[in-house]
């Protein structure tokens, strides 16, 4: 086989795992990225800084690759579109012309006969005095936003106006959930009827950010048949190529709802790492770059914590581990609260 090069988009710790896995496969790895700081550069081949809309840069970057991916989903369409006309892109940017957005999103969706909460387009502020019913609930940008950034949780209109939002962007409300857990499933898509699908993962958020996860997820059998069954007709019906997450919530009534997808590898999936025979990470290498598909086989059960900010530091200054743990640390220069510093995966 000769040697591939890939190019990936965006440089955060999502990027630095893609290139350490396509190393692992012998794929040489370019990042374009445009945070100078970035920690994928050190990991990757080459890095290309600058912004994603310096032609130039794009240029540059195009010719060293054979095949191009990224990272995370806000990345300008016309970026990607652009650099489709000279290089293969996956997950193609049709996709992530649709996932940008959370209206044409939960549209998607829906679409399918796939439930999502009840949601409603708000463009101004007399858009939400009729939906009292929609209350309580969370007002979220369309686009950007993540982490619980550009999201406003609203319990009753006298809640709404005491916020400053700026109308100069496009929401949207969606009604809360009764939550009783939320559960990601992360699949990867190498062509029609093609996948692997791993086994749904249970998820806990703190402050908004995705803390702690698990496998196996304490849930019934239909739910964990209906998620994965709903996570390969949304990659299906997208003809998407590579790793995909679709994260549910389920209310007390036990009933599913599809809350997100995110276009790429996920977070909550860091534990297929160590868990799996093959991870999320080289999974997504090897349907972008058109590599054998090799059938999943869980090696354990595992739960996985993030490392935020400053609860790096004494993982840093002394790891005391167990056999059965494996600490990532993403070499980020900068410690910033609720920055997502590393993980932790222990096998159980």
């Amino acid at each position: 086989m000769s040697e591939i090069n890939l190019g990936i988009i965006g440089g955060g710790q999502l990027g630095s795992m893609l290139t350490v896995a396509a190393k692992k496969l012998g794929i040489k790895t370019y990042i374009f990225c445009d945070d100078a700081d970035a920690p994928a550069q050190n990991f990757c081949n080459e890095f290309i800084h600058g912004s994603y809309d310096d032609k130039e840069k794009i240029n540059e970057f195009v010719n060293k690759v054979d095949v191009i991916t990224y990272e995370f989903e806000n990345i300008p369409y016309e970026t990607l579109h652009e650099l489709n006309r000279f290089k293969p892109v996956s997950p193609k940017p049709s996709v992530n012309r649709i996932i940008q957005h959370r209206l044409a999103e939960k549209d998607f969706v829906n679409k399918l006969n796939i439930r999502t909460t009840r949601y409603a387009s708000i463009e101004n502020k007399d858009d939400i005095m009729p939906l009292e019913d929609l209350l309580p609930g969370i007002l979220k940008t369309t686009t950007m936003g993540y982490d619980g950034k550009g999201q406003y949780p609203i319990k009753n209109l006298e809640d709404f106006e005491s916020l400053n939002i700026d109308f100069s962007k496009e929401y949207i409300l969606e009604k809360l959930v009764k939550l009783k857990k939320e559960i990601s499933v992360i699949i990867t898509r190498f062509d029609k009827g093609k996948y692997e699908v791993y086994e749904p993962i249970e998820n806990r958020h703190e402050d908004q950010i995705l803390k702690h996860s698990k496998i196996p997820a304490d849930i019934s059998s239909k739910l964990l048949e209906q998620s994965k069954e709903w996570a390969t007709l949304i990659s299906e019906e997208l003809k998407y190529i590579g790793t995909l997450c679709v994260e549910f919530f389920i209310d007390r009534n036990d009933n599913l709802y599809v809350n997100e997808i995110a276009p790429r590898v996920h977070n909550s999936g860091h534990l297929t790492i160590n868990a799996y025979n093959v991870s999320q990470f080289e999974n997504h290498i090897r349907a972008v770059c058109k590599l054998e598909q090799i059938p999943l086989k869980k090696l354990s059960n595992a739960e996985m914590i993030n490392i935020i900010g400053d609860q790096i530091i004494p993982f840093r200054e002394s790891p005391k581990l167990k056999d059965n743990q494996f600490f990532y640390d993403y070499l980020k220069k900068e410690i910033k609260q609720k920055r997502k510093m590393g993980h932790l995966t222990t096998l159980i």
